[in-house]
């Protein structure tokens, strides 16, 4: 398995959640005190990598062979504040006990080689 599918996941992960947070904590109650700026670019910014969050977890799900239903709510997990992280902590956890027994099977191999 490619390490790089994991580590991209994981940085679209964290930069979705991280701006929906400040988008809904933030953003939100600021555009209803009459300050809308925030919350348009953060709204902005959060919904076009949104689209690259949903690529590369698709790419990560796929290669982790992960069923169509958990593949479907990791994709939704970048619209649900804290939903990523939770679903990447989660995915990394899984990546972690395939490339285990990966490497258990191929004694003479390291993880990228797997």
């Amino acid at each position: 398995m490619e390490h790089a599918v994991l580590t991209r996941y994981r940085v679209m992960a964290y930069t979705t959640a991280v701006l929906l947070i400040v988008l809904v904590f933030v953003g939100v109650p600021l555009q209803v005190a009459g300050h809308p700026g925030v919350a348009t670019v953060v709204g902005t910014l959060h919904g076009f990598l949104y689209i690259v969050y949903l690529f590369a977890a698709f790419q990560l799900t796929r290669t982790l062979h992960i069923p169509v239903f958990r593949t479907i709510l990791v994709l939704i997990a970048g619209t649900v504040p804290f939903g990523a992280i939770i679903a990447e902590r989660r995915l990394t956890s899984e990546y972690s006990r395939q490339v285990r027994r990966a490497t258990k099977g191929n004694a003479g191999t390291t993880p990228q080689e797997v």
